[in-house]
């Protein structure tokens, strides 16, 4: 089966460097499926999980907090504002993450940052859906 070099780096590191068959991300265009041959492509990606299915036949799920993505002959690569995954997300922090921006959101208090609040509600949602399709691939 064909393959291709993928790298998914974050501001801090590399988070993966390895052979798959496949990647799958949602980015600013929409659903993306990123396969071998796949036409040379500059995206944003939205936050959320990245999947990637293995040489091996494995898939490996990560989260990634934004960023772009870039496919080139042979090579996909992910720059990420932060990137993790999905097995090193905490759950009870991204939830309580999840909930203490909607909470904000809805007492709008006087010194409030709406902008601030959107974007921490967005992440720790996306945390936990990456978490929830992490848990679909290991059943």
């Amino acid at each position: 089966m064909a393959d291709m070099q993928c790298e998914i780096v974050s501001a801090e590191k590399e988070i993966f460097s390895g052979r798959i068959t496949k990647l799958s991300a949602v980015g600013t265009i929409g659903e993306l499926g990123i396969l071998p041959g796949h036409a040379p492509l500059l995206t944003g990606v939205r936050p959320g999980p990245i999947h990637l299915s293995l040489e091996n036949g494995e898939e490996e799920v990560f989260f990634a907090s934004g960023g772009f993505l870039e496919v080139q002959p042979g090579l996909v690569t992910v720059l990420a504002d932060t990137a993790l995954r999905a097995d090193d997300i905490d759950e009870a922090a991204a939830i309580t993450a999840r909930e203490e921006a909607q909470k904000a959101l809805d007492e709008n208090a006087s010194e409030f940052d709406y902008g601030l609040a959107q974007a921490r509600l967005a992440d720790a949602a996306a945390q936990q859906r990456s978490i929830e399709e992490l848990r679909k691939y290991r059943r």
